[in-house]
């Protein structure tokens, strides 16, 4: 469930950092009510920065297809990793 904080809490750091820790996920912070910032720790972010740079992978790899791009049998490319890179 998602941690929603007001914004005074910021004054206590060390506990908002244990937080975005404890349940590695963003921390919503509210000004008057309304969300204003999202707080995480950096294992949190560079996750999240891992997954969206997948996804984006995803749909340039989608959007070739789509426009007719060639498509490789995945046991072939993976043979020739092997074979360039010496693994068997």
């Amino acid at each position: 469930m998602p941690q929603i904080r007001p914004i005074k809490d910021l004054r206590n750091t060390t506990e908002i950092s244990e937080l975005c820790h404890q349940f590695q996920e963003p921390i919503f912070i509210t000004k008057n009510g309304y969300g204003d910032l999202v707080v995480m720790s950096m294992e949190t972010y560079e996750k999240f920065l891992a997954k969206l740079e997948l996804y984006q992978k995803l749909a340039e790899a989608e959007a070739q297809i789509k426009n007719g791009g060639e498509l490789l049998d995945g046991e072939e490319v993976f043979k020739k990793l092997r074979e360039k890179y010496g693994r068997k």
